[in-house]
């Protein structure tokens, strides 16, 4: 059976933004030197996730994509800020804080427990503002890219990772899951692109 989905179209009138002038991602000075370049292109990221989120109500935003994944925008929301909070609070600021949305068992419940309620919805919002604005400041008093901190990897080994690899892999991480928003925005009212 074929649902109904909202009619696929192009241009500025279904964009998250009415022109170039008006996108919050293009806002600022033009970034000097590599932190400020890595730090804006994660900034616009971090826009994105809100621009590609704006105006859903929590049904919606609970909405999963298909069968059988749990992929949804809050499970998103909820996602990136137990990522935020895993390299930016527990890695590179050494801080032993709880792992977010995790079972008593460790079992990741970022999209598991991502129900439309809007208590969930506006919870997630706070958590993932709250992850962020601790990853700025922090990121805004480095210096040296270079440094180095340890972390174990999931396999019971210590790694370590720099700055520099940090904010490179944290704008991997925001680039595969806007791509992710893109289609589920798409498929729950029709608007694309950004």
């Amino acid at each position: 059976m074929t649902e109904h989905l909202p009619e696929r179209t192009f241009g500025w009138a279904n964009m998250f933004v009415a022109s170039r002038d008006s996108d919050p991602r293009e806002q600022g000075d033009t970034p000097v030197g590599e932190r400020d370049t890595l730090a804006r292109f994660l900034r616009d990221y971090r826009l994105t996730l809100e621009l590609k989120c704006e105006g859903l109500d929590a049904a919606a935003m609970a909405d999963r994509s298909v069968p059988p994944s749990d992929l949804s925008l809050l499970g998103l929301v909820r996602h990136l800020a137990a990522v935020e909070q895993f390299w930016f609070r527990r890695v590179l600021a050494g801080q032993d804080a709880p792992r977010l949305y995790r079972s008593a068992d460790g079992r990741n419940e970022s999209f598991d427990g991502a129900g439309a309620d809007p208590a969930i919805v506006a919870e997630a919002w706070d958590t993932w503002r709250g992850e962020v604005a601790f990853a700025e400041e922090l990121v805004a008093g480095l210096t040296d890219l270079g440094a180095r901190s340890a972390f174990d990897n999931g396999l019971g080994e210590q790694d370590s990772i720099s700055v520099r690899e940090l904010l490179v892999h944290m704008i991997e991480e925001y680039a595969r899951h806007m791509g992710h928003a893109d289609f589920l925005r798409e498929r729950i009212d029709g608007r694309v692109g950004q």
